[in-house]
């Protein structure tokens, strides 16, 4: 059995406390105070919407909401070494990981797409399916999210500022102006998916196909799950030495 009742309640109990359920919530809201400045300030086209979308939504909120989430699920625990608790249990270490990584999917979901879909409804009232484009690929692009964000809280004590230092510099800075570089973009991989439901004409681009694009996702949240997994068994041997 690959998930547990009992992890997954302490994870979400852990990511949902006060500081990090309003540091959530403020990135959310930050999101639909922007769209709607950006609506009340003039007729927010389809063009203007994605720039929104992609900059604010994809590039940086996503990212963000995903290291809380990500690295919350487990970092903590292995810094103040309450993870030995955990770990001392009957229960395969895969089953540790893939529980935390899905609580932190969910969590990482729920404050990026309902948002994203709010935040394009208010900007132009999904006109091309802009909306709802944006919200399945930060869907997606949470999945992978979590998956990176929690491998690297396994395996750095520093999680949380590495985590930054990616989101912010290379998904909000290289993944959108470095040419070449940006192929290797978690956001990337998800405009393609956005390119795909949106309508034909509106300005969405990705470096990757639809098809490329799923690939790496999957990919990216199969191999980093596995990894966190061989990581944490790693750590348990050396408790137990």
């Amino acid at each position: 059995m690959l998930y547990n009742h009992t992890v997954a309640r302490l994870t979400y109990k852990a990511l949902l406390g006060r500081r990090r359920a309003l540091i959530l919530l403020s990135l959310s809201a930050l999101l639909l105070v922007v769209s709607a400045g950006v609506r009340l300030i003039g007729d927010a086209d389809d063009r203007t919407s994605t720039e929104v979308l992609i900059g604010f939504a994809l590039a940086a909120m996503t990212p963000l909401v995903g290291v809380i989430a990500g690295t919350g699920a487990i970092a903590p625990e292995i810094d103040d070494g309450s993870i030995v608790y955990l770990l001392s249990k009957p229960l395969p270490r895969r089953t540790i990981i893939v529980t935390k990584l899905l609580v932190a999917i969910g969590v990482t979901v729920a404050f990026t797409t309902v948002p994203t879909l709010v935040a394009g409804v208010i900007l132009n009232g999904n006109s091309q399916r802009i909306a709802v484009a944006f919200a399945v690929a930060a869907g997606a692009a949470s999945v992978a999210y979590s998956a990176v964000f929690l491998l690297l809280g396994t395996v750095s004590r520093n999680a949380v500022v590495f985590g930054l230092a990616y989101a912010l510099i290379w998904e909000a800075f290289v993944g959108q102006l470095v040419s070449g570089a940006r192929a290797l973009s978690v956001q990337q991989w998800a405009l393609a998916v956005a390119d795909r439901i949106a309508f034909d004409g509106v300005d969405i681009t990705s470096e990757v196909s639809l098809t490329t694009g799923i690939i790496l996702l999957a990919v990216t949240t199969v191999l980093g799950t596995w990894y966190a997994a061989r990581r944490l068994s790693m750590l348990t041997v050396a408790g137990g030495d």
